[in-house]
């Protein structure tokens, strides 16, 4: 991640879950078998260059194994 977060994940949506997910074997292999979701969500984030702005996040997720591979989508302002 190249971002830090600044508060919650907010209008949290899930876009995949299970074998709908195209990297489902990666994520098995890298992080282990669980229940895994892809999300989507809004937060605060804060930049490389020092400014901060809404974006788009996107991520996996599995309960036990928590979040991983977050990336930003979009930036919102």
């Amino acid at each position: 991640m190249d971002f830090k977060l600044r508060g919650d994940i907010r209008d949290i949506e899930l876009i995949a879950a299970g074998k709908s997910i195209r990297i489902l074997p990666q994520l098995q292999r890298e992080y282990g078998k669980g229940r895994w979701r892809k999300l989507k969500g809004i937060a605060l984030v804060d930049l490389p260059d020092g400014s901060v702005s809404r974006a788009e996040l996107h991520w996996y997720e599995a309960h036990g194994i928590g979040r991983r591979d977050m990336k930003i989508k979009h930036l919102l302002d």
